[in-house]
């Protein structure tokens, strides 16, 4: 099963997932937000916007299941500095049986510049097994209803 959007939404009709600061024990000795702060936030990011969907904390444990990344894509568009707001809108790619994919969105609050971009795969699992495990209808049905606008 795969599910394609009929069009894609102005980026800013995405929701917030995520909204924070860059502090300045996040940058670099050259100044700017370090690689690793961008996968934390594209991370917290990633929790939200699966709770939209059910994909919830209390959902996987209480049916012994997880979630892993397969496959992540950062691409960095904009230098983000100490003080600087940032906000990370999100949206579904494709949902198939045991994996979705979607994509995340870094602006700087202030200037409203896009600063990076995250493209992922997760895959939905048996906590118990590790394997690839089928999502619950539910959870399916929530996402294609995003991916078409409904």
């Amino acid at each position: 099963m795969t599910s394609k959007p009929t069009q894609t939404p102005d980026p800013d009709e995405h929701p917030i997932t995520y909204q924070g600061i860059v502090y300045p024990w996040h940058c670099d000795h050259m100044g700017h937000m370090n690689v690793m702060w961008y996968t934390g936030k594209f991370d917290e990011a990633t929790w939200h916007f699966f709770a939209s969907v059910g994909i919830t904390a209390e959902y996987l444990r209480d049916n012994d299941r997880g979630m892993a990344a397969a496959d992540l894509h950062i691409r960095y568009k904009a230098e983000l500095l100490a003080g600087d707001l940032i906000i990370v809108r999100s949206h579904w790619l494709e949902v198939k049986d045991k994996s979705i994919r979607f994509c995340h969105r870094m602006y700087n609050s202030n200037s409203g510049v896009l600063a990076a971009t995250c493209e992922l795969v997760g895959v939905h699992t048996n906590a118990k097994t590790r394997r690839a495990h089928e999502f619950d209808k539910s959870i399916i049905v929530k996402v294609e209803a995003a991916l078409t606008g409904e």
